[in-house]
């Protein structure tokens, strides 16, 4: 239909798992491969991938949970705090606009993916995959490789297939392409470089006279750090040609050659300071905001010069905890009046 076609071709691939983000669950949606055309918004090789890997969709469903959970908490103090919109506009137009926020989200939806259908290999969730076995033998520090390895090269590979897919098939000559195939490469290099070995040991009292060792991925909170930092630090590029082919490359001389791990975005944000539905764009106008601070979720900054409102709104806490033996703790409730501030 062309009205699907439209979507997808507005919304890209964030449209695909903001969705399914939302779907209350999708093992009572998806009982058999056919059903996996009845999800909105996803461009035609996605639905091929749904069919062939219907089992894998939950894990799709949790990664853009996990996505949409790490960004709001990384991005709650500023302007732009990744409000999610009812129904298919998840982002609001904002995260196709080809800025540093568009550029957060697809490095960091595409990390989702593949941190969740990883941990889905782990857990022995999924028939296609399962520990990483390629990872044997006795390490040069003396170890024995053991244990359940996370299986990150087959999450990484899934996610190349589902999330780049609706960038690929409008044809990687287009310049917001390139830059979100680059950012979603970049997502997923994060938890690749900060995959840890995690060890047990055996032995008579706990010693260590053996260890078993495996390499596990960093919690998602690690994640989303790093690729926050990224965000901070992105480069500014334009498409240039070089040969046949088309490049993004830094706008200014000024600016570093960027990385494969970094972030890179082609127009300059929005400052976000003030409401336009068109654009998808909130405002700030009623956040909560700091008095005290000079950062970005001080008043100052946040309210942008509009100033603020300070109301008192009472706060109830727990308080005068006592350990009864054994084993409660029992607690009362306090009451007590705080100052909040909210920007006009």
């Amino acid at each position: 239909s062309s009205k699907k076609m439209e979507i997808v071709q507005l919304y890209v691939v964030l449209i695909s798992l903001w969705y399914l983000a939302k779907q209350p669950s999708l093992q009572g949606t998806l009982q058999d491969s056919s059903a996996c055309e009845g999800l909105k918004g996803l461009a035609e090789e996605q639905v091929r991938i749904c069919q062939r890997q219907v089992e894998a969709m939950d894990s799709v469903k949790h990664g853009a949970e996990l996505a949409i959970e790490e960004c709001q908490h990384q991005f709650h103090n500023r302007r732009w705090n990744c409000s999610t919109l009812q129904g298919l506009q998840v982002f609001g137009k904002v995260a196709i606009q080809g800025t540093r926020e568009s550029a957060f989200i697809h490095a960091i939806s595409s990390a989702g993916v593949a941190f969740a259908v990883t941990r889905a290999c782990s857990r022995g969730e999924l028939e296609q995959c399962g520990c990483d076995r390629k990872i044997h033998g006795v390490s040069p520090e003396g170890f024995q490789w053991s244990g359940c390895s996370d299986n990150l090269s087959y999450g990484i590979a899934f996610s190349q297939a589902f999330v780049d897919n609706p960038e690929r098939s409008r044809g990687v000559s287009s310049s917001r392409a390139l830059m979100n195939l680059h950012n979603n490469e970049a997502g997923r290099k994060a938890i690749l470089s900060h995959m840890k070995v995690e060890c047990k040991c055996h032995g008579v009292s706990g010693s260590c006279e053996v260890r078993t060792c495996w390499k596990a991925m960093p919690p998602f909170r690690k994640v989303g750090n790093v690729l926050k930092e990224k965000f901070e630090r992105a480069t500014e590029v334009h498409p240039k040609r070089v040969g046949s082919r088309k490049l993004l490359v830094p706008k200014s001389s000024r600016f570093k050659p960027y990385t494969a791990h970094d972030l890179v975005y082609l127009v300059a944000s929005p400052d976000f300071c003030d409401r336009d539905p068109h654009s998808g764009v909130f405002g700030t106008s009623g956040r909560q905001c700091n008095r005290t601070s000079h950062a970005m979720d001080g008043c100052e900054l946040l309210c942008c010069g509009r100033g603020f409102r300070t109301a008192q709104a009472e706060r109830v806490e727990r308080c005068s905890c006592k350990f009864h033996w054994c084993c409660s703790v029992k607690c009362k409730q306090c009451h007590h009046l705080v100052e909040v501030h909210t920007c006009r």
